[in-house]
């Protein structure tokens, strides 16, 4: 029997949000849309002119896979997180937000160092830019992986962003291992076009001889496969990932459950940020699926979610809020 739903791997990041204007990437030389990894004396200088151009927007736990639990906790699943934070008040700040959403977690006792910090620019557009501190989350390995809870999950799940880190890699690596000896289901979400234009080869060593189930959207499947269609890139997919879900925004979903397409309609909204979208969609979709709905069932769920997020700042909707959408879409919940 099992304990969990989801047992996840991520990158603990405490998130501090910013409204800039598109000129602000121009002037500081930065890549719009990416994530891009910084060291702490960058970011610092980064946030004060962002403090003193534009005020803080939000502050509230992050990190792509804490945000994909978070919305699985919410909605009434099971969840466990691996990460790493320091002994300090980020990491502080951090693990109390996991503790009201009533995620295990295999954090004991915190060495001194410093939390990891995004620091997320939210354009006009809506796009999300996120400069990243990783602190002592880059430091995440085998160490923090706790066997025996995976061993009592149905998905291990982790995000692409852990490749840029040698041991988080290799813990991820040796999970992918421990789960399907145990016959645990294994996903993993692409995280970012970055993780493909400049992490590629390690993003493969990941995926290895197969996924389970694969999480991307169409800009990252397309530089992942180097095709020149989706359907040809899907194609690819198909010899790598048993069952995969390609994100499409306002165009909705792509699904392949493993025999079938199954296109879901988007919600159109007004979007005000994206940061969080393809997180939200992930642990709506665990969370149906976990919950025995089907691949449509579960699309429709999270296109619903991922689009209610993308109406407000930050990654995370209120608690309730998950309930609600349940409702709307199931009828049931």
């Amino acid at each position: 029997m099992t304990k969990y739903d989801v047992y996840g791997v991520g990158n603990a990041l405490v998130d501090k949000e910013f409204e800039v204007e598109d000129r602000f990437f121009e002037q500081q030389d930065i890549e719009k849309g990416v994530m891009t990894l910084v060291d702490y004396e960058q970011q610092d200088q980064l946030l004060k002119l962002l403090y003193e151009n534009y005020g803080i927007k939000k502050q509230a736990g992050g990190g792509s896979a804490g945000n994909t639990l978070y919305a699985l906790s919410q909605f009434g699943g099971e969840a466990f997180y691996a990460c790493k934070v320091a002994n300090d008040d980020t990491g502080d700040y951090y693990l109390e937000q996991l503790g009201h959403h009533n995620i295990d977690t295999s954090v004991g006792s915190r060495e001194s160092g410093t939390s990891g910090v995004c620091v997320v620019m939210i354009s006009p557009d809506a796009e999300r830019t996120m400069h990243t501190f990783l602190g002592i989350s880059a430091s995440l390995s085998v160490g923090e992986m706790d066997f025996e809870a995976a061993s009592q999950a149905k998905y291990v799940y982790f995000e692409g962003y852990l490749v840029t880190s040698p041991a988080a890699k290799a813990a991820i690596l040796a999970l992918k291992e421990h789960a399907h000896q145990h016959d645990v289901e294994v996903a993993m979400t692409f995280s970012d076009p970055a993780m493909l234009e400049y992490f590629k080869d390690d993003i493969n060593d990941v995926v290895g001889s197969g996924m389970d189930l694969l999480f991307c959207n169409e800009q990252e499947i397309m530089l992942w496969s180097g095709a020149s269609s989706l359907e040809q890139a899907c194609q690819a997919m198909e010899q790598k990932a048993r069952r995969f879900a390609v994100t499409r925004g306002p165009q909705g979903a792509l699904l392949f459950d493993g025999e079938n397409y199954i296109s879901v309609a988007g919600n159109q909204v007004d979007a005000v940020d994206t940061n969080g979208a393809g997180d939200m969609f992930a642990g709506a979709f665990l969370y149906a699926l976990t919950q025995g709905k089907d691949f449509a069932e579960a699309g429709r769920l999270a296109n619903r979610a991922s689009a209610e997020v993308v109406t407000r700042f930050g990654p995370r909707l209120d608690g309730p809020m998950h309930g609600e959408l349940a409702a709307e879409v199931f009828g049931d919940a």
